[in-house]
């Protein structure tokens, strides 16, 4: 039987589209046999696999002007810009507690996209007990240069932005067929050339990780080429902005990141019939 798939495109603060889409979806009962989450969209894909509907706007809206939460005071006092306790522990375990033990029962199967520095190449890795492999979602949200390297199993990760945006062939090839996704840019964007100088001084020790910075336009572009054409033979779902998101990779005014969060919802109350028929094919 053909697996259902959710792929979820992350983008910083721009994510919060993602958890608008996603806080309709299980309004609506939508579920999915697989999700797979890059960056901000990790962030808000294990959300969605807990069933916690509200959750990410109502922490990013509370906290987005906490020093600890992002800022560029955490990034000089720790050297990262996301602060990792209070992230990665202190938000999930104490003040906005994640339901661990719903995203155990879950009969979804959950993978966080990071980037190995070594190979240069896209890590699909499923997070099967959440509380125990927290660091996964790290990794795949920690932003080059202003984040540390984080190791998981020996392996040194970053951003999964970097290797594989849009990880929809790689699901895909995971056997994940029916598949929806996610994005976080609207349909007339297109990614251009990074400086990455910065890179050949601070990640030297991992050369395919800088031709993968180089490159990594290209990607983005040929991604989303290949996925306009999957959507047009309907063999892939695409929800995406039904507009320019003016919002930056570090907005700190909770009236943009609710405004924001509200296209999300809008665009995929528009898409819940067509998806519904989509996914009953």
């Amino acid at each position: 039987m053909e697996k259902s798939g959710l792929v979820i495109e992350g983008g910083g603060m721009r994510g919060i589209y993602a958890a608008g889409v996603l806080d309709v979806m299980m309004e609506q009962g939508f579920t999915f046999d697989g999700v797979i989450g890059v960056s901000a969209g990790a962030i808000h894909g294990c959300t969605m696999v807990a069933g916690q509907v509200g959750r990410s706007i109502r922490y990013y809206k509370k906290y987005c002007n906490d020093k600890r939460f992002m800022s560029f005071r955490s990034w000089i006092t720790t050297g990262e810009l996301v602060g990792r306790d209070f992230c990665y522990r202190e938000l999930p375990e104490v003040l906005d507690p994640f339901d661990y033990d719903a995203y155990a029962k879950s009969k979804t199967r959950f993978y966080a996209t990071c980037s190995n520095l070594e190979t240069g190449k896209a890590e699909y890795l499923e997070v099967t007990d959440l509380r125990q492999q927290m660091d996964l979602i790290r990794a795949s949200a920690s932003l080059p240069y202003v984040s540390h390297i984080v190791t998981v199993d020996g392996k040194k990760l970053l951003d999964g932005g970097c290797t594989d945006s849009i990880p929809v062939k790689a699901f895909r090839e995971m056997g994940y067929t029916r598949t929806v996704v996610i994005l976080t840019r609207d349909k007339t964007y297109r990614k251009k050339p990074a400086r990455v100088f910065p890179a050949k001084m601070i990640y030297r020790r991992y050369p395919k990780f800088i031709r993968a910075l180089e490159s990594r336009h290209q990607v983005y572009n040929q991604t989303r080429q290949e996925l306009a054409r999957m959507e047009q033979e309907g063999t892939v779902f695409v929800i995406r902005p039904s507009e320019v998101l003016e919002i930056g990779r570090m907005c700190h005014d909770p009236e943009k990141i609710q405004e924001v969060y509200e296209t999300g919802r809008r665009d995929m109350e528009v898409a819940v019939s067509s998806l519904r028929k989509w996914l009953q094919r």
